[in-house]
Parts: C-alpha cells; structure tokens; sequence
C-alpha cells in the first residue's frame, strides 16, 4: 500500500515580508535532503489571473517556469533552495480561481445551480493543490499561502486548507505560521502579543497551526518560547527561531539547527534518515570564504525595486559562488545614461548586464550603455530585451543601419532590426500571449556559448539547449545576412534556424546577448554558464587593469 501524500501549509501573521516564501524553500531541501520528493506551490490572493501583466515596480519579477507559466517570484526561491522544476500546476491567484469557476458557471458546468465561495472557490482551490500532488507524485507537497492572516482575500484559501486537512486525515496534515516576534527598544523587550493574535485570526478560520516559525532578529529571550508555546497551544520544541542570517542560503542549516525539520517529519509520521548537508554547508563554506571582488552594472527600469530582478541578483551571487567573488550590484536606471553621463556611470563597472523589459522608457540608454560596453571592452551580458537592444545598437553603430530600431518602439523606423513574432502581430498588451517557456537553442560551434555551455558536466559536447522564455520581438531575419557580414556572430537559433536565439560580439572579451532567460535556471550550488562566464571575464578584466596601473605607479 502506498504512503500516502503529506501536505504542508505555510502561512504568514503581522506583517508581509516575514520570508514565508524562504521558510518554505528552505524547508522543502531539508526533506529532499532526507530522501523525500518533495513539490512546491504557492497560492495567492490577488485579482490578477497571474503576475504576468502586473508592474515589476509593485510585484517584481515574473519567473516563469518551464512550461510557460507566469508565475510569483517566490518560485524562484523554491527552484533554486529544492533544485526541483515547478509547473503551471504551482502558482494560483484568487483571480485564475473566479475565471475558471465563472467560465464553468457560464458553459452550463454547475447545471443551474447556485455558485459559492463555499463549495465552489473552495472546491476549485482544492482540485488545484490535488493537482499538484498528482502531478508531481511527490511524499510531500509544501503550499505557501500568500498574503497575512486576517486579510478578507485570504480566507477562501484557509477554508480550503482547513477542509483538505480533514480530507487527508490525522497525520497526513501539518499547519506552519510564520509569524513575527518584534522588539521594542523602548521596552527593551521582544514581544509576543503580534503572535499570538495572528494565531487567534487562524483558529478564527478553524485553523491550528502545528509549528510557529518565530521571525526575529534575534534568539528569544528567556521564558518567551514558552509563553509562545501555551498561548498558541503547541508544543515548547514547535516553537521555531527564524533569526536572521547575513546569506539567505543560511537559512536552511539554520532552520535545521534549531530543529524545524526534526519536528516536521515528527509530526508528520515520516521515518527517513536525517538530512544529508554536506554539500550545501560546502557551499556556504565558500561562500563565506571569497576573496576577490567586482561590480557589476545592471542597467534598468525598475532599478527603484531590486526584487524586479531578483534571479539576476541570485545568478550574478551563484556565479560569484562559484569564482570565489564577492559581486557588487551597481543599480544603474537607464532613463540616466547620456551621451554625457555614460563614462560616469560605467567607468570603473567590470562588467554590464541589460536585462529584460517591457516599453520604450529608458530603451535609449541601454542602448547607449550596450554601446559603451561594446567599445570599451566591458563584459557584456544583454537578456531578451538586453539582446535585441544590443542588435539595435551593433545595426546603428556597426551595420550602417541609421536609425535602427524595435518596431515595438517605433514602427516607423527605417530598419527594424527587432520585429514582431510571427503570428503575434495584433496581440500587443493581451497577457499571455507571448513566447512563454522552455524553448530549444541549437548552440553554433566555436561560439562563446559553446565555450560556456561545454563546460558543464553534461554538456561536454553541447549542441542543443533549453532555455526559458518571454518576449514577444525577435531578430528580424532580413537584415541577419547583413549585419552578419558587418562581424556580428549568431552563437544560437532555434533548430528550424527561423529565430535567432543568441548573438556575439567576436574580439571582445565576453559580449553576449540572448533573448532568453538564463537567470531563472541558475542555482547557488550550479550558477547559469552565462553569468559564470560573465563574472569570470570581468574577473579577469579587472586583474589586467589593476595590473597596468601597477605598471605605471
């Protein structure tokens, strides 16, 4: 007979912003460290069908998955800590569950009958986390619940979990608050009372929660887990500190010391050895040891919100990781790049990153920064739009083509080396619509991409990747033959050679642009080959400098 799945449920109380979303990843590689299978999902209780139409300014970023879903960035944090591949099947907002229930309702699926939050929602919210567990066959599935308990949005989502937890029997079902443990200076005291009225608002909805992870900046003070502890009604060890760590992939050695996944496979029945770290305390232990430094330059949009780019911070860290270096984000807004600014602001950068984007603000001074980077030698790694606009920039500059331009900014433009996709013309500002996922890139020989990519363990003679998309323009092939012909190199295409997927610049250092995603593959033990590759040419970039001015001294 088989086990049966086992479901956890994270959910969060005071405030936003506790790291639920870490909680939980660090979590699910401690049981995968165990030998478990474990699938994650996160629920949230905004409007929107997904985040894919909402600003990165008040969201940040979109991380799409391999399957082309949109999703919250919290699943970033889960692919990177369980190194798992999530799915459509892992993210649901309040918005997807009204749309699915009322298209039901409007084809006659509920033959008249009355639709309700209860059983309807409810109903739709559990067939979505069964789902899961189907999919993935996993032995446990983790579920993150979005937003703070008390909110009115939320409470179609505890319903729902409260009624699984009765469906999936004693044992088989585990609550985990994270909640927030403050302290006053004035006082000179952490504080309790935030706790345990946010467990108050859980029991209000009929739910218990088993584990209270503690956020707090520091250990808890003498008595205070105790006191948690009896007015939460948990045992004194389900009291967990979630005390704050200089790296985020502390978290889960220090969630492990202080007994979050002894307790969790406790409470859950499950009889698997203890956790096999030695890899990731390996990993810290070279984090902690870097030596070397260089600073990278990220020139954006939304450079104001640095969770706009969160898997670009995390993969410029994991190849820092890797290289034994600490990198230095240098946020640039490109809405200030000039002609008289650009030396200023890139000058002493070892090395650029233009990521993706959406709209014209700010189109202009990557351009200029991608020009900068191109005839100073900088490493350069252009992403999506950072491709197209450093195509524009080589078709401008290099190609002879005066006034080259994406006809997403201008449709007028005499030479639109950026182009819609075929098919897509139309379909501007619909969500959804756009080259989504994991897509085949058939590498050129003796191209920087091969070099990159052939270093992998697995990929010692690469010939075909995949990588993730979101875009809708592509390179326009009618100008490829020509601006091939003026040095630019085609390192990557889709296999019918009909899309262009990566360009090079030959004779510098490393100046990459590709029009996928590689950010949102990296991981802390195994960064994306690109940013590796990146990081270690601005490495050596700034050796050399440093070199001839020793020179000169």
């Amino acid at each position: 007979m088989s086990t049966p799945t086992k479901y956890i449920f994270i959910t969060g109380g005071v405030v936003s912003g506790l790291g639920k979303g870490i909680t939980a990843a660090s979590l699910g590689r401690l049981l995968k460290q165990r030998g478990l299978k474990v699938a994650a999902q996160k629920l949230d209780p905004y409007m929107n069908i997904d985040p894919g139409t909402m600003s990165p300014l008040q969201h940040g970023e979109v991380f799409v998955t391999d399957d082309g879903a949109e999703t919250d960035l919290d699943l970033g944090h889960y692919e990177r800590f369980i190194d798992e591949d999530l799915t459509k099947l892992s993210n649901l907002t309040s918005g997807k569950v009204y749309w699915n229930v009322l298209n039901r309702e409007r084809a006659g699926g509920y033959e008249g009958g009355t639709v309700q939050v209860i059983p309807h929602i409810t109903d739709e919210i559990k067939n979505f986390i069964y789902a899961r567990a189907a999919e993935s066959n996993a032995d446990v599935i983790i579920t993150e619940i979005g937003g703070t308990a008390g909110d009115i949005e939320i409470q179609p989502f505890l319903e729902a979990i409260r009624q699984i937890s009765l469906e999936a029997g004693r044992g088989n079902c585990l609550f985990v608050h994270v909640t927030l443990v403050p302290y006053l200076k004035s006082a000179a005291e952490q504080k309790s009372k935030p706790t345990q009225h946010s467990v108050s608002e859980l029991r209000s909805a009929g739910i218990a929660p088993h584990i209270i992870v503690a956020r707090t900046d520091e250990p808890l003070k003498n008595g205070l887990r105790d006191k948690i502890a009896r007015s939460c009604n948990v045992d004194v060890d389900c009291v967990i500190e979630n005390t704050s760590v200089a790296s985020l992939y502390e978290a889960p050695l220090m969630l492990h010391d202080n007994g979050l996944d002894d307790i969790v496979c406790r409470e859950l029945g499950l009889d698997v050895p203890a956790p096999d770290l030695d890899e990731w305390r390996a990993m810290m232990q070279a984090i902690e040891a870097r030596t070397t430094q260089v600073t990278i330059a990220v020139v954006g949009k939304y450079v104001q919100l640095n969770d706009a780019y969160l898997s670009i911070i995390e993969s410029l860290n994991h190849a820092g990781f890797a290289t034994g270096t600490r990198v230095d984000i240098r946020w640039v807004d490109s809405e200030d790049v000039t002609d008289e600014s650009v030396a200023r602001l890139l000058g002493d950068v070892d090395g650029v990153v233009i990521p993706g984007g959406f709209g014209e603000r700010g189109v202009e001074g990557k351009i200029i920064a991608c020009r900068y980077a191109r005839e100073n030698d900088v490493p350069f790694l252009g992403i999506c739009l950072g491709m197209q606009v450093a195509v524009i920039e080589f078709a401008r500059h290099v190609g002879g083509l005066i006034g080259a331009h994406s006809s997403e900014f201008d449709e007028q433009a005499p030479h639109c080396v950026i182009d819609y996709m075929p098919g897509q013309v139309g379909m501007v500002g619909s969500g959804g619509t756009m080259r989504l996922g994991a897509y085949p890139c058939v590498v050129a020989a003796e191209s920087l991409l091969e070099q990159a990519y052939g270093q992998e363990p697995c990929l010692q003679e690469v010939t075909c990747i995949y990588e993730r998309h979101r875009h809708r323009f592509e390179f326009n092939n009618e100008y490829r033959e020509r601006l091939v012909e003026a040095g630019l190199v085609i390192g990557g295409v889709s296999p019918d050679d009909s899309l262009v997927e990566a360009i090079e610049v030959p004779g510098n250092r490393f100046f990459v642009g590709v029009q996928f995603h590689p950010e949102f593959k990296s991981r802390p033990n195994r960064p994306h080959p690109l940013f590796r590759e990146l990081v270690q040419a601005a490495i050596e970039g700034m050796r050399e400098r440093l070199q001839e001015r020793s020179r000169w001294q």
